[in-house]
């Protein structure tokens, strides 16, 4: 699975992060992937981190 944060849809919420620290962090303000961690293991934690984004930034796909 690989996992993505779209910059021009995220507005810094930081609810990814408070969610799953070890897959997401904050860069300059907004949400970023873990350098590392893009590539998942199909984990349903990052499946709901990407439901609950606010903006609707975070991308999950195969």
């Amino acid at each position: 699975m690989k996992v993505s944060i779209d910059p021009e849809l995220c507005y810094g919420s930081g609810e990814c992060v408070y969610r799953l620290p070890s897959v997401f962090t904050v860069v300059d303000g907004f949400g970023a992937v873990v350098p590392g961690r893009e590539d998942g293991d199909d984990d349903p934690e990052v499946r709901d981190a990407a439901e609950r984004c606010p903006s609707q930034a975070i991308t999950v796909g195969e």
